[in-house]
């Protein structure tokens, strides 16, 4: 009995396909390496640091589950834990993070090639398939397999799911997506009796199979919200391969179909703090706007996946209100949907590739508007598989093994465009001055170009022009007006205009508590104006309690008015409740502190502090050394009275 357990040894055949199926693994491995090899020391970009560097909940595996609200982690706990798993093994070294998502990219295109070879080889399909008056053979599926794999692998169009670290959102997403369906055929596969007969398959490992297939799904829940189409296209697969009709399948396995639905009920709580991201509906646009947005983007993704060029990084947060210039995308959309459905009724497998992009799509198309950013291209990045799969299949039907040549040139094309496409990355100027030069007339790409030329000793005036440029689309952008005014308070004669676009920020923006905090510094400059950068100080402060910087600078302005000096005591220690390492609050205080009656101590120890928090400034050194004398002095003269 212990022998029939037991599965027989693979026949000569099976061996074959088997280092066949080897092969093309490492096929799809090596290309990705191919289009990846420079993309490793691109710099965290945008949302990178907020998701990274920024996130104090990655810092321990145990708080990873938990991640903020606010970020791009919101909601999305097993994401949050990727990035504490890189945190763990490596800190904040940038080439770790990129390592991981290539790693990713390439389990999503290994799962997508056994699911493409499993189902043209299928026999539960065979007798459905209308690419083929046949079913593939083992060999032939393997390679049409491979060529969609390495396609997906190195298209251009991926590499912002990849490249840039925080979108590995999209791309674990798809992974758990990809695996959700994967196990499903397998599940059939092993309830298939004539395969249980051959390969010693129980009826347990069907079971077993489902419930992988429910715990990937669930994973991508965790990841990211998209994953709420993945039963829907499980449910056409198998009405459109397996059962044959919605009825069967629901018949023959309505306890997967509950299953697989039951993971909606925690993605319900997980979304509900979608309003924090600035995504659903109530952010400044109307379902009416979207739609007609999202139309013009689906022709854009539609267009990218045959030629991929321009990429573009951030297309800008403009929506669009009316039908004027949009018509003819709207009539593309509508065409294709149309020829979906009769698709779907009278040739289901190309039908279900064309679900497959846009059902895929829908979320981010519709469901949940993203107002701030309406059009990604990462967001087509599993969708981009139904594309490559068609024109795959198309091809092969066409001019037969003819076709292997074009899909390898098609590979080596398109890996040399990634290649080029990573380039942008490698620096934060370089992608948005990348950016700026395809989208002109996008203010936030001019915003986020003049922060990064900030940054760079001797560019203040092409930040400046920058910023210009952005306040010339928007003129309401306050944050623009804010960093310009930041800029050009650092040029000589400059602090009338710098002054003026903080009170710009200020009127576009009345809440916002930086404006607030660059306004009053200017003021406090200005012979007089003292009262004026308090009163800012505190506006600031009413704003956001926890400006810990607002705190330290309301203190300095309080230290040089007559009779507040109690009360800019109480500023550096608020400042320092908010951030204990605020070294320069330490310093300040230590000096007030140093000359209040009794409190000589209190000032020795934040010098202390702030010796331990610069040990190379000799400034520091100095007044701890000058703080101790002068304690040693009183304590002498206690004694000796």
């Amino acid at each position: 009995m212990a022998g029939s357990c037991a599965s027989p040894p693979p026949t000569p055949g099976e061996s074959l396909a088997r280092r066949r199926t080897l092969l093309a693994g490492v096929i799809i491995v090596l290309a990705a390496l191919a289009a990846y090899h420079n993309s490793f020391s691109g710099p965290f970009i945008l949302d990178d640091v907020a998701a990274t560097t920024d996130n104090p909940s990655i810092r321990h595996l145990g708080s990873a589950l938990s991640p903020p609200s606010v970020s791009g982690v919101g909601g999305r706990p097993f994401l949050n834990l990727t990035y504490a798993l890189n945190y763990a093994l490596g800190g904040t070294e940038v080439w770790g993070y990129h390592a991981f998502n290539l790693i990713i990219h390439m389990l999503a295109g290994l799962t997508l090639f056994g699911l493409v070879r499993r189902t043209l080889t299928s026999r539960l399909i065979a007798r459905r398939s209308e690419i083929s008056n046949r079913r593939f053979e083992v060999p032939e599926a393997t390679l049409l397999a491979l060529a969609v794999a390495v396609l997906w692998v190195v298209h251009p169009l991926q590499t912002e799911a990849v490249t840039y670290v925080s979108q590995r959102a999209e791309s674990v997403m798809a992974l758990f997506y990809l695996l959700t369906l994967y196990c499903f055929i397998r599940s059939q596969e092993s309830g298939d009796r004539s395969q249980e007969k051959r390969s010693g398959f129980r009826p347990l490992a069907s079971s077993l199979w489902s419930l992988a297939s429910i715990f990937a799904c669930l994973l991508g829940v965790l990841t990211k919200e998209t994953i709420i189409t993945a039963p829907v296209m499980v449910f056409l697969y198998d009405r459109t391969f397996v059962a044959g009709s919605f009825r069967e399948a629901w018949r023959l396995r309505w306890r997967y179909y509950l299953g697989l639905a039951g993971t909606w009920l925690p993605l319900a709580g997980l979304m509900a703090g979608l309003h924090h991201r600035e995504v659903g509906f109530g952010q400044g646009v109307t379902w009416w706007s979207y739609a007609l947005t999202s139309c013009r983007s689906v022709v854009l993704y539609l267009k990218l996946a045959i030629w991929p060029n321009p990429l573009v990084f951030d297309y800008g947060a403009e929506v669009i209100h009316n039908t004027a210039g949009i018509l003819p995308c709207v009539l593309v959309v509508v065409v294709f949907l149309a020829g979906l459905v009769i698709a779907l009724r009278r040739w289901p497998a190309i039908g279900f590739a064309g679900a497959w992009f846009f059902v895929i799509l829908a979320p981010t198309t519709s469901l949940v508007p993203i107002a701030q950013e309406p059009t990604a291209d990462h967001r087509v990045y599993l969708s981009l598989a139904a594309v490559i799969g068609l024109v795959v299949l198309g091809l092969y039907t066409w001019i037969g093994r003819r076709s292997l040549i074009v899909f390898a040139a098609m590979a080596v094309g398109l890996g040399w465009l990634s290649v080029r496409r990573n380039e942008d990355y490698r620096s934060e100027v370089a992608i948005w001055n990348d950016t700026v030069v395809k989208c002109p007339g996008n203010s936030r790409a001019c915003y986020n170009l003049g922060n990064e030329l900030e940054k760079i000793p001797h560019q203040t005036s092409e930040a400046i022009s920058a910023y210009e440029a952005a306040l010339r689309i928007n003129h309401d952008y306050a944050e623009a007006d804010n960093n310009l005014g930041i800029a050009l308070a650092n040029l000589p004669g400059r602090l009338p205009d710098a002054m003026a676009h903080f009170e710009e920020a200020i009127r576009i923006k009345p809440d916002y508590a930086e404006a607030h905090n660059n306004l009053a510094l200017v003021l406090a400059g200005i012979p007089g104006r003292l009262p004026d950068a308090i009163s800012e100080y505190e506006a600031a402060l009413r704003i956001d309690p926890n400006f810990a910087r607002a705190h330290y600078n309301l203190g300095l302005a309080l230290a040089n008015t007559p009779g507040r000096l109690s009360e800019a005591i109480a500023e550096y220690e608020a400042a320092l409740r908010i951030n204990p390492n605020y070294q320069q609050a330490h310093t300040h205080l230590g000096m007030l502190l140093a000359n209040t009656p009794g409190r000589l101590p209190e000032a020795v120890r934040h010098f202390a502090a702030a010796l331990q928090l610069a040990p190379d400034s000799p400034e520091a050194q100095e007044n701890l050394r000058f703080a101790r004398q002068m304690l040693e002095k009183s304590q002498n003269a206690g004694g000796a009275h």
